[in-house]
């Protein structure tokens, strides 16, 4: 016999996002096993609510208030099993990534080390193709587990079935909003294969770095650099490190030697997008009741008393300051539901 749906109603979001928008769901449920997370969607689209879906919220621009369902899925089993040098490890959405990260280089496997203290669920994970210090996700990715929301069977996608790209992936185009992303299948290795290309990183480790080591000198790195949301509201990056052609690269590097620039494997080039933030003198800058980080220029901070329509008014004027100095347009990370 299928659950029966355990909805709340009216409830404040407000301290379920990281930047602490104002927000109200009109219906809340939190299933913690596939079999509920099923009979909610299936509610939901039998009673013809919209559904919105919730991870840890890092990553999203909650309006004041979300119409019909919301549904945050708390699925946190997660196991190994070891092929030979490889282990994979089967996660399921709900689990906070940054704490599985840690236990699993506790474990002495690498693969995911660069990408600690990453916030949310790792449900959230494979929307964006999470990455830093060199590492994405799909770098470790084996599969992805999704509910259908139009008849709750479940599907694993292959990582190419997942078509990622630099902070993009399929969950953001054709399978957006027809699909849940339920468990996550990751292949790590037994085998020392640290990724150290980034200065700062290698610089702070040993000669024979232990993947816990290399995690925790990530999280030093990223807590000197990125504010704690639960001190100052924010939602991590909140630009895209915008891709240019060769062609403007050069032009930009002629007049700019000294601007962070990084080439791509399809001849692109990827800038650094607090760079060219900083360089238009809005380090720092506040705009009432949001502002950009003093020390990092990438992310955009909540003081209070700001909703959704200020912040976007906020980011358009740092996105359209960029563009005339530079003309490069910069694109917002978070997602708005």
């Amino acid at each position: 016999m299928s659950p029966v749906p355990q909805w709340q109603r009216d409830v404040d979001l407000s301290d379920a996002n990281t930047l602490r928008l104002p927000a109200r769901a009109e219906c809340f449920a939190a299933p913690e096993t596939l079999e509920a997370l099923a009979a909610c969607v299936r509610d939901a689209r039998e009673q013809g609510w919209a559904l919105n879906l919730l991870g840890g919220s890092s990553n999203v621009l909650l309006p004041a208030r979300l119409k019909g369902a919301v549904i945050r899925p708390r699925l946190k089993q997660w196991w190994l099993e070891t092929r030979d040098d490889a282990v994979m490890v089967y996660v399921g959405a709900g689990v906070n990534w940054h704490s599985l990260v840690m236990t699993l280089a506790q474990r002495g496997l690498w693969g995911v080390e660069n990408l600690a203290l990453i916030p949310g669920d790792c449900g959230a994970a494979p929307v964006q193709n999470i990455g830093a210090y060199g590492v994405e996700l799909s770098d470790v990715l084996e599969g992805v587990q999704v509910m259908s929301r139009q008849d709750e069977t479940l599907t694993w996608l292959s990582p190419d079935e997942c078509t990622f790209g630099y902070r993009d992936s399929v969950f953001k185009r054709s399978l957006r909003d027809k699909v849940i992303i339920t468990r996550l299948a990751l292949r790590l290795s037994r085998t020392a294969r640290p990724v150290l290309g980034y200065g700062d990183l290698a610089r702070r480790v040993s000669q024979q770095p232990s993947s816990l080591e290399i995690a925790q000198r990530v999280c030093e790195i990223r807590r000197e650099k990125l504010p704690d949301p639960a001190q100052l509201p924010n939602a991590g990056s909140f630009f895209k490190n915008p891709l240019i052609s060769a062609d403007k690269a050069e032009k930009l590097l002629a007049r700019y030697p000294n601007m962070p620039n990084f080439p791509q494997a399809d001849g692109r080039y990827k800038i650094a997008a607090g760079w060219l933030i900083d360089r238009c003198g809005l380090k720092g800058a506040r705009f009432g009741a949001f502002g950009v980080h003093e020390h990092q220029a990438l992310v955009l901070v909540h003081f209070g008393g700001g909703d959704r329509a200020e912040l976007l008014k906020v980011a358009e004027r740092i996105a359209a300051t960029v563009e005339a100095r530079f003309g490069i347009a910069l694109e917002i990370e978070p997602r708005c539901l």
